[in-house]
């Protein structure tokens, strides 16, 4: 039942834009590629069974786009999107589709762009490394947004790091900054072979744990043992706020909440609820420690094979798909958590982050540092 209202509640926030018309592997020292991969099989398994029981979600086609005159008369191309989540109902496959619509629409449908959704073409981490090595199978990918860090692109981890968004406004503010396009500029400059296109993100990650231990305040946390991700800066986020992170794997979380092997775990408010976590873990302690940010990418080889006009569509609606991701994503947590707070569940506001900030500070000053301290400041003060 509560995976068909899921459903619903998508659809409707795609209903609402149909009526407005929303015109080489990595160096060996670090883990943060373990936990990109981690993080997208967390995404495919959250999503999967929702998408299994559940209606499509469509994009509405809008056919108030303009079409680029120019690009339309430009030699016909294919380009192949890979996307580890299912495409219906999930945010990211919401945001892929609209790009897809908008790029074959303005074109002219002199680009097509054939969109693969559900893990198809391999996990983030197996596609990152064959769009890096040149195999040319996939041309554009959603991938997380700091997904690049352990490849060279130092300024991305500035987005893992906890507490740095303080609102969905904060992330979009940077998202639409100068700022993240030096972030979406860097897999270029430093010769990747691969070039950032957009932003996107899923929701703010929370707490979860069992009905007997509920969480209020980072004390609360002394002594539990909290499910994380395969990640450096996750695990020494537990580990600040006073807790032990367990290595469970995603497909664990549930029952191992339910045996007392774990007390709690995080995810997105989204996936929490389509994942039944609320079941085994009713206390869900809306802290927000870090944004599920995304980032759209297209290898160099793909972007030189277009034309200027080809490549002004390309990145005009890259603009729409991430407004369009933004509406959906805040829309559809909204709904998620009135349809938890109607079924009982103990939603926890935190209303004053700075305990739990004041926490995790020496995780910034371990990663920010050097000119990557005055970057993350600017981060910072786009809170202001």
């Amino acid at each position: 039942m509560k995976k068909k209202l899921l459903s619903a509640l998508v659809c409707s926030t795609v209903a609402v834009s149909m009526i407005t018309g929303c015109g080489l592997s990595a160096p060996a020292e670090t883990t943060t590629t373990e936990s990109a991969q981690e993080t997208t099989t967390e995404e495919k398994t959250d999503t999967t069974a929702a998408a299994e029981t559940t209606e499509a979600t469509e994009v509405a086609t809008d056919s108030e786009y303009t079409v680029n005159e120019a690009a339309a008369a430009d030699p016909a191309v294919v380009l192949t999107m890979a996307e580890v989540n299912p495409i219906e109902n999930t945010i990211c496959g919401a945001m892929d589709t609209k790009f897809k619509e908008a790029v074959e629409a303005m074109s002219g449908g002199s680009i097509t762009i054939d969109l693969q959704g559900g893990g198809v073409l391999g996990v983030e981490a197996d596609i990152l490394d064959g769009m890096l090595g040149g195999t040319g199978t996939v041309d554009i990918c959603r991938i997380s947004a700091f997904a690049l860090n352990s490849y060279g692109c130092d300024k991305a981890t500035l987005l893992s790091l906890p507490y740095t968004f303080q609102d969905r406004d904060h992330f979009w503010t940077f998202a639409n900054s100068d700022l993240a396009q030096e972030f979406l500029n860097q897999s270029s400059e430093i010769g990747l072979g691969v070039k950032g296109l957009y932003y996107g993100e899923e929701g703010f990650r929370h707490f979860f744990t069992a009905e007997d231990k509920p969480i209020t305040s980072p004390a609360d946390m002394a002594g539990m043992k909290i499910r994380v991700s395969n990640d450096p800066v996750m695990t020494a986020m537990v580990e600040s706020l006073g807790a032990t992170p367990s290595p469970v794997s995603m497909a664990e979380i549930y029952q191992s909440l339910q045996n007392g092997t774990i007390d709690g775990a995080e995810q997105p408010t989204a996936n929490y609820a389509s994942n039944s976590f609320d079941e085994v873990g009713p206390n869900l302690t809306m802290d927000g420690h870090t944004l599920g940010a995304m980032m759209t990418i297209i290898t160099e080889d793909s972007w030189n094979k277009l034309t200027e006009n080809q490549q002004q569509v390309i990145l005009e609606a890259g603009k729409i798909a991430s407004n369009y991701c933004r509406e959906v994503s805040e829309q559809k947590e909204n709904e998620v958590l009135e349809e938890l707070k109607a079924e009982g569940r103990n939603i926890i506001e935190v209303t004053d982050k700075s305990e739990w900030q004041e926490a995790c500070k020496p995780i910034a000053d371990q990663y920010a540092t050097g000119d990557l301290a005055d970057i993350y400041q600017q981060i910072l003060d786009m809170a202001k």
